[in-house]
């Protein structure tokens, strides 16, 4: 039997290889042996470390919430200006490398799947519930700070999430109408359009993230 600690590099090793074939070729259509390839490991080691399909699909979808939260958490901690944070955040957002775009790409398999799946939508309940408490908790920080001016931090946080996620998912289908650099300015606009003026930070100061 594996040692603990080689236990965990190689369940990470395989979630990771499941989120690149999620990405490549969609949730449905995913099976053990293109998990196993990308893993460079055999069908059994799968099954060693899952039950079933559905166990590493649904561990993969969680592997890759945690991933993208404990990046982000990095990114926005770097600075304790809640305006910076959320600047950041938006950056951190943009479907503009291949790490980001793989993430992205899992994460619209899970909403797309969970449409007809009671247990991956409550997955996607509980993941991106969390998600959404790491940006009000920012937003809720500017407004202590008289930064922001917003009546509602719940809803603000929902606007801001929408415009991410919508706009994401038009950068991912190819959208003419639609790139990295727009969404990131159309975002930052509306976090300086809920910002009290003197409180508005300068472009220098939104510190590149995404790569």
């Amino acid at each position: 039997m594996p040692r603990p600690s080689v236990e965990a590099e190689r369940r990470e090793q395989i979630l990771q290889a499941t989120c690149e074939a999620i990405a490549e070729l969609g949730f449905r259509a995913v099976r053990i042996a293109d998990v196993a390839a990308r893993a460079g490991v055999s069908n059994g080691t799968i099954h060693y470390y899952f039950d079933s399909k559905d166990a590493l699909l649904h561990a993969a979808f969680q592997f890759n919430f945690e991933h993208s939260l404990e990046r982000r958490r990095w990114i926005m901690e770097k600075s304790d200006v809640p305006l910076v944070r959320l600047h950041r955040l938006v950056e951190s957002y943009l479907p503009a490398g291949p790490e980001t775009i793989t993430a992205w790409r899992v994460w619209v398999e899970l909403w797309a799947s969970a449409l007809g799946n009671v247990e991956l939508q409550e997955l996607n309940d509980t993941v991106y519930g969390e998600w959404r408490g790491v940006v009000r908790e920012t937003v809720e920080a500017g407004v202590e700070q008289g930064a922001l001016r917003v009546k509602d931090p719940g809803a603000a946080t929902d606007m801001l999430l929408g415009l991410l996620d919508g706009l994401a998912i038009q950068v991912l289908t190819g959208s003419t109408l639609m790139t990295p650099t727009r969404m990131r300015s159309v975002c930052d606009d509306f976090i300086d359009a809920i910002t009290v003026d003197k409180h508005r930070v300068a472009s220098t100061a939104r510190t590149r993230t995404t790569k």
